[in-house]
């Protein structure tokens, strides 16, 4: 008897576990049957909104830009009040079209986009002066004093390509060490991150004794590296008084380490930034400082007319 009890209990006891299988099955299947529902329904959802910005569209008629370009659009369209154009206007100005860069590899240089001011591509130094470094195999490499360029620039889109040099010195002053001066005041910072340590903010694309980069992505010495470099000048008010600092948005080898960054003045080496005597635009310049760092396909776009 006691046999059969027990027996019976885990006949009853199986089939209140298999009870409890067959109603979380039912549940699964019915949450997959919920998906599938939901899915179906947000499916339609889409295709009624195409349809019906389709159906918008065709109240609306499509008309060629005033100057004959050819480009279609709308005048029977809100006006955006922040650019006084319709929505999809045609007879908004379309931007220029520029050719874009070929980017470059270890062992080729890039080239510029065709609306660009090429400071440097290899063959001669006529954007520079004093025009005294030397060119070897087609790359301009740091020599004696620093040089900038013969035109002076504000908000500028930079390139440039360089690389520090495989021989250690014993001196760590000379290991990659180089910058770029954006008006000769405000310096990014050339340097071997890669096998050096330094203060941060005086790394490898520091804005130098300011800010360091979000992160060092420095490439090994004998490596071709890219800095690609928004800085939008400062701004003064007739009568000098600062009304808006110099930002910087910055790449390093493809990687961002700056973000509109406020630049607090100058950058000197022992001491604290001002905007006392800064201008609103100057040269660029490379520095010096008896590393022979190599440059190539240097160049800038200006971003206002200065």
């Amino acid at each position: 008897m006691a046999g059969l009890l027990a027996s019976g209990s885990r006949a009853t006891m199986t089939a209140g576990w298999f009870g409890k299988i067959n109603r979380t099955f039912f549940l699964m299947g019915g949450i997959r049957m919920v998906d599938r529902v939901v899915i179906r329904f947000s499916m339609v959802l889409v295709l009624l909104a195409g349809f019906s910005s389709l159906a918008e569209a065709q109240k609306h008629q499509l008309l060629e830009a005033q100057d004959g370009s050819g480009i279609v659009g709308y005048k029977d369209t809100p006006i955006q009040p922040w650019s006084g154009y319709h929505v999809h206007d045609p007879d908004r100005p379309a931007p220029p079209i520029v050719t874009p860069p070929e980017p470059g590899s270890q062992d080729r240089a890039g080239t510029a986009p065709s609306d660009a001011i090429v400071l440097f591509d290899g063959t001669n130094l006529d954007a520079w002066r004093p025009n005294q470094w030397k060119i070897e195999d087609g790359d301009l490499i740091a020599t004696q004093g620093p040089m900038e360029t013969v035109e002076e620039f504000g908000d500028i889109q930079l390139h440039l390509e360089w690389m520090a040099p495989e021989e250690l010195t014993e001196s760590i002053w000379d290991r990659g060490n180089n910058g770029v001066f954006f008006m000769r005041r405000i310096e990014v910072q050339i340097f071997d991150s890669y096998t050096t340590h330094i203060y941060p903010d005086g790394q490898a694309a520091a804005i130098y004794s300011q800010t360091p980069p979000l992160v060092n992505v420095c490439r090994p010495p004998g490596q071709w590296q890219t800095f690609d470099i928004v800085f939008i000048a400062p701004r003064f008010s007739e009568s000098g008084e600062l009304t808006a600092p110099a930002r910087i948005t910055m790449f390093h080898n493809g990687v961002l380490v700056h973000l509109n960054q406020e630049v607090y003045g100058n950058t000197p080496h022992l001491s604290l930034a001002t905007y006392d005597g800064m201008p609103s635009q100057g040269p660029l310049a490379l520095g010096a400082h008896r590393c022979p760092v190599r440059f190539r396909n240097i160049w800038v776009r200006r971003l206002s007319s200065d």
